[in-house]
């Protein structure tokens, strides 16, 4: 698929009632943290949105244009990455600037146990504070006690300690208002964990605010298949017995030696102590690349690598990493100080971890790369009213079978509908309507997605 690293960016002004209009809204925060009458607050499909001053909403405003991540005047992820990584020793159009890519896991203590993947993300963090490099690392970690009803939400951690109660997945939404205001108020040095488009709300928001460019020093970034709504929680419960005012504590991927590190299994404890799991493979909307719950500004983001962030990690789906129950991380160096870092701990046993190329990088995130590729282009070409997203990947569909356009017009109908369906299920107590749907919806989009052999066959000559 054509990649252009240079945007021919925008300069009309949008306001944030534009971008939550065209759908192009992340709710990441960065505009609300901006403003002391703004808040993020959730809407009813369970998505982060900015709330405050109708004047303020409505303001076709430069300053916001440049910091949203998805606003077409905003700088794109190739533009900031030259400017932040312009002597990195490796350039690629998937992946971005780095200086090396590794997979592999922490060798030392329980990081690899207690995490998701191979423990890579808190590792990183907690030896930033161990060095000395750092005063504190906001990252998302439960909320206790929960505020609002979330689950999840940004928090500042200043040990090692506090770090490691926010390892593992999240899939949940989350926002970055509070924090960043947190980091405006208390000198010091932070490193900041997040999902692609939020690390470039960050930079973005640098590039404006000087205390901000001089407190956060690293930004550690995460590999991202896209961002689920609050309501995926709720199906979960839903499905495993518990409904959402019962559940205490949730955790979306459960280690088992037993089991492949790609077979998800959820798990919820109840306030009353007892607990439940299911396998996400048995659940209606559990099949990630159906797109149960995504955000519609997902739709429009190119970048899967995180590729403005010191350091991405991601999860190694290639074998026979994807099948050692131990979880692997890719990872991908782009800041010579956490080179440094990586390589001394590897030295000595600390890391242990072997060199790859762009394309082993691109190979365990080939899904992700499909729907921020070949995907975008073609969703790019559908029409659309209010902001048009302006994207490094050109619009386009020439050559694309007839059965990739039906998976992409399916998994962006599923994204858009489980919202509403969910939306209507919840306000008649009837969870089964929904589930009913979901099922439905699945079985088709997997036959048309999975089907391989004969029968896929069959399939494509049968649409072609």
């Amino acid at each position: 698929m054509p990649f252009s690293p240079e945007s021919m960016a925008s300069t009309d002004a949008v306001s944030p009632d534009q971008i939550v209009r065209s759908g192009l809204c992340i709710g990441c925060g960065a505009c609300a943290g901006t403003n002391e009458a703004a808040r993020m607050r959730m809407d009813a499909y369970g998505q982060f949105k900015p709330e405050g001053p109708s004047a303020w909403r409505r303001e076709r405003s430069p300053q916001f244009s440049r910091l949203c991540p998805f606003s077409p005047s905003a700088r794109n992820e190739t533009q900031l990455a030259e400017e932040r990584f312009s002597a990195a020793a490796g350039q690629d159009a998937r992946i971005g600037r780095f200086e090396a890519a590794y997979v592999g896991a922490v060798a030392e203590s329980d990081f690899r146990d207690q995490g998701s993947s191979g423990g890579l993300v808190s590792w990183v963090a907690a030896e930033l504070l161990r060095r000395g490099l750092v005063d504190g690392v906001a990252h998302v970690a439960p909320v206790t006690p929960r505020k609002d009803g979330a689950f999840f939400g940004y928090r500042v951690s200043r040990s090692a300690a506090e770090v490691r109660q926010g390892a593992k997945s999240r899939y949940y939404p989350v926002e970055l208002s509070g924090v960043l205001r947190q980091i405006r108020e208390v000198p010091g040095r932070y490193a900041l964990v997040g999902i692609p488009c939020f690390i470039k709300a960050v930079h973005l928001l640098r590039r404006q605010e000087p205390v901000l460019a001089e407190r956060i020093v690293f930004t550690l970034g995460l590999f991202c298949g896209h961002m689920k709504s609050a309501r995926m929680i709720e199906s979960f419960g839903w499905q495993m017995g518990g409904a959402v005012a019962d559940i205490e504590r949730f955790e979306f991927r459960l280690k088992d030696p037993a089991r492949p590190a790609n077979w998800y299994t959820a798990q919820l404890t109840r306030k009353d102590g007892s607990t439940g799991q299911k396998a996400w493979w048995d659940m209606a909307d559990g099949d990630w690349g159906a797109g149960f719950f995504q955000n519609s500004a997902c739709n429009f983001c190119d970048d899967v690598a995180a590729e403005t962030a010191d350091i991405a990690f991601g999860d190694a789906w290639v074998e026979p990493y994807s099948s050692d129950p131990r979880g692997t991380n890719v990872v991908v160096v782009r800041s010579p100080i956490l080179h440094g870092i990586v390589t001394e701990a590897m030295t000595a046993g600390r890391l242990d971890l072997d060199p790859v190329d762009a394309d082993f990088v691109v190979e365990t995130q080939a899904a992700g790369f499909r729907q921020r590729r070949e995907g975008l282009a073609y969703r790019l070409t559908w029409w659309r009213s209010g902001v048009r997203p302006l994207k490094r990947v050109p619009p386009g569909a020439a050559g694309l079978p007839l059965r990739r356009r039906l998976i992409y017009r399916m998994r962006a109908g599923i994204s858009a509908w489980s919202h509403r369906m969910f939306r209507l299920a919840r306000s008649l107590h009837w969870p089964g309507l929904y589930i009913g749907w979901a099922r439905a919806s699945l079985s088709l989009y997997q036959g048309l997605a999975y089907s391989r052999g004969r029968v896929g066959r069959l399939l494509d000559r049968f649409l072609n």
